[in-house]
């Protein structure tokens, strides 16, 4: 049955659906949520949690990576911010937190292009991986596609056990007049490291990304409540149908490469513990989290939240966000909770909710039954 609508008489337009729009369905067997295993493992790496930092400098430094690594988490630190451009970043992180309160300002935005002009330093990418790598956690780094020939020589010379491609859209096949765009396949191929690319938005680009040998494919754009791409571009991923969709690309590619299983990680709008169990249920293997981790008292963003859109030098498309302070990271992630609207102990919201559906792995709860409900329906 097609899911295509009309918009007019020139052109049909696709029927999508968001995180919001879905809920997952108790089954007749419920288990105890201490049956409920959360492992999660890609390439050579477990993690006793689903769960990947987002690579934004609100998000991830240095020591909330090591941090999330030892809670059983990847934290992916983004080599292009500030902790690879300056030598002592805090000031910085301490001036972004002290710009005027409102979130849209040309003044605010501005300013961060300006600190965020400060070049790249090679030797401070090898520094801050090797910091990572000495506490013992699983090392990761994130460049944008514009950047990794630019700066993946030095990042695996640091000695990284993943390495992150992503941008607002990352595709297996770039062109260009006016450089030498980035061949994934031949990249990755080189590479003695998983790759993680995206984001991506739909079957088909999913597909052709996987072709090319990544790992794990990032569905959406991520940034969150911090990006405004849909206003700037007119750009928007509804997260459940695009998930669903690159899980059926991941499902296809499985059969044509006879047996290889790239990761389906969710990027994006992400928000609270039922946007989690959401995401998985639609396919996802991870997710990657931005602002749900913004709100740990341990993350550099002092209560604010920002990707590199926010201070892109010519099209800037993303904003400065309060997003407040919940608790310490553990709680944020394993509680024990005290916030009723699923913004700290994200996991025990999963492990309970697996539990009320009669899922004992990850896996399997990809299975569980959902329905459609659309938000805008309701209002």
């Amino acid at each position: 049955m097609s899911t295509e609508i009309p918009i007019g008489l020139a052109k049909n337009g696709r029927r999508a659906w968001a995180l919001d729009d879905v809920s997952v369905v108790p089954s007749r067997r419920t288990r105890s949520p201490q049956d409920v295993s959360l492992d999660w493992q890609i390439d050579a790496y477990t993690f006793s949690m689903p769960v990947i930092g987002a690579p934004m400098d609100s998000v991830m430094s240095p020591a909330t990576a090591i941090a999330l690594g030892k809670l059983g988490g990847l934290g992916v630190l983004n080599l292009e911010g500030l902790w690879t451009r300056y030598e002592e970043p805090e000031p910085v992180f301490e001036e972004i937190a002290a710009l005027q309160a409102q979130e849209i300002s040309p003044q605010n935005t501005r300013r961060m292009q300006q600190l965020y002009a400060e070049p790249i330093k090679p030797e401070l990418i090898t520094a801050r991986l090797a910091e990572i790598r000495e506490a013992g956690v699983v090392v990761s780094g994130s460049l944008t596609p514009q950047r990794t020939q630019e700066f993946y020589q030095t990042v695996l010379d640091a000695g990284v056990d993943m390495f992150v491609i992503r941008g607002t859209t990352v595709s297996a096949e770039h062109v260009s007049t006016q450089q030498n765009p980035l061949n994934l396949k031949e990249f990755i191929y080189e590479l003695d490291v998983p790759v993680i690319v995206g984001g991506a938005a739909g079957y088909t680009p999913a597909l052709h990304l996987m072709r090319t040998g990544a790992a794990g494919v990032l569905v959406g754009f991520g940034g969150g409540s911090a990006t405004t791409t849909h206003r700037a571009l007119g750009i928007r991923v509804p997260m459940a149908t695009a998930i669903s969709d690159i899980a059926a690309a991941r499902r296809d590619y499985l059969d044509e490469s006879g047996g290889r299983y790239v990761h389906v990680i969710a990027d994006g709008g992400l928000g609270a513990s039922g946007d989690i169990v959401k995401a998985l249920a639609m396919g996802a293997d991870a997710v990657m989290l931005g602002t749900t981790l913004a709100r740990a008292e341990e993350a550099p963003g002092r209560g604010w939240h920002w990707g590199l859109e926010a201070v892109h030098p010519d099209f800037p498309r993303g904003h400065r966000t309060r997003v407040g302070t919940v608790a310490p990271l553990e709680e944020v992630l394993w509680g024990p909770g005290h916030h009723t609207d699923g913004t700290s102990n994200l996991m025990g919201g999963l492990r309970h909710a697996m539990a009320a559906t009669g899922y004992v792995d990850l896996k399997s709860f990809q299975r569980v039954d959902a329905t459609v409900s659309p938000v805008s329906a309701n209002r």
